[in-house]
């Protein structure tokens, strides 16, 4: 979603007034409703800034890699209520009803947290809002890729972004198989937006084959990403900028292959290149 503003434009040693698209950025209250013991319980879980569209996607996947829930199909319906504000007429509130109560953390629930959309860590109480409750590694072997093919991941994703040549001011993430095809694509002015919605919606597909498919991402690689994907058991992450010492650390504590600095002509492999075809 974007939308048109006045620009004074300097090019050439002059300026000129043109119309510029600009990606759309407003709030998403998320909030959850479930069933502890005979009473429904309601409760506001997040507020992020996303970029309008794909919400139920982008729920799906908040509420799976977060582990609130721990099976897709747990989630019952989810629905955008409240009054239409703003300039761009549109709902900024959405409710997810959950069937199964006992897959619920209730604990992440009462955990009450603020989601940036450039930081997904940024408003969690304390680093123990970050642990992990995975217990398996993803394949340390699986799947293998080309090095051609991780050097192309990034042009295919964005030349499949359809806000990105718009605005140039967008994020996508791309779920691929191992053979180079892109299977799905989610864009949002927030990076990790963007992976929830390609999460919530690949998932609700069934469309994930860890053993076959890889993550490619704009942007750089930082620790929540990398969890994210964990979450799913997708054992390569790819990124166009640079990974943090932490995403490196989770990465390779869980077999991961992550890659940055992907350019036309080279890449870095931070962690377990066994996944790399490099001959």
């Amino acid at each position: 979603m974007s939308s048109k503003y006045k620009v004074l434009k300097y090019n050439l040693n002059k300026f000129e007034n043109i119309d510029d698209l600009v990606s759309v950025e407003e709030p998403l209250e998320i909030s959850i409703k479930y069933k502890d013991k005979n009473n429904w319980i309601t409760k506001i879980l997040s507020i992020t800034m996303r970029t309008p569209g794909n919400d139920e996607d982008l729920v799906r996947g908040f509420l799976f890699n977060e582990q609130i829930i721990t099976n897709i199909k747990d989630v019952d319906s989810i629905e955008s209520y409240g009054e239409k504000v703003g300039q761009y007429n549109i709902q900024n509130k959405i409710l997810a009803t959950v069937n199964n109560s006992k897959n619920i953390d209730i604990t992440k629930i009462k955990r009450d947290f603020i989601t940036n959309s450039s930081c997904g860590v940024c408003g969690k109480s304390s680093l123990d809002a970050l642990e992990i409750i995975k217990s398996n590694k993803t394949d340390l072997n699986l799947p293998k890729i080309n090095k051609e093919i991780i050097i192309q991941s990034p042009s295919i994703l964005r030349k499949n972004q359809s806000e990105f040549s718009k605005t140039g001011g967008i994020h996508a993430s791309g779920l691929f198989n191992a053979s180079g095809e892109l299977i799905d694509l989610k864009e949002d002015v927030g990076r990790h937006n963007a992976l929830d919605k390609l999460i919530g919606s690949t998932l609700l597909a069934g469309q994930i084959s860890p053993l076959d498919q890889f993550i490619t991402c704009s942007g750089r690689l930082n620790f929540e990403l990398v969890q994210k994907v964990l979450m799913n058991d997708i054992g390569i992450m790819i990124g166009v900028g640079a990974p943090t010492s932490l995403a490196i650390d989770l990465a390779n504590k869980f077999n991961i292959t992550l890659i940055g600095f992907v350019k036309s002509d080279s890449f870095n492999i931070y962690t377990n290149t066994k996944k790399v075809i490099v001959g």
